[in-house]
């Protein structure tokens, strides 16, 4: 048996150019960009995995969520 699945959350923007741009906040460092949602998605999982074979010790804070603001 493999170790088991883990888990990450990408919060994703679209740039000014019409990039998509995720970000792992639960991995320091951990961002990347793409033309369509699909290569966002595959480029931020190589990111992940690089993250974690850099520091593999690093245990990922636990993700609560996003909130809205209006001021």
């Amino acid at each position: 048996m493999g170790a088991p699945k883990r888990e990450f959350y990408v919060i994703i923007e679209r740039d000014e150019d019409g990039y998509y741009v995720g970000e792992v906040p639960q991995l320091r460092g951990c961002y990347s960009q793409g033309r369509s949602l699909d290569e966002l998605m595959a480029n931020i999982k190589e990111v992940i995995e690089l993250c974690l074979e850099e520091d593999i010790e690093q245990v990922p804070p636990e993700f609560v969520g996003i909130q809205k603001i209006a001021l």
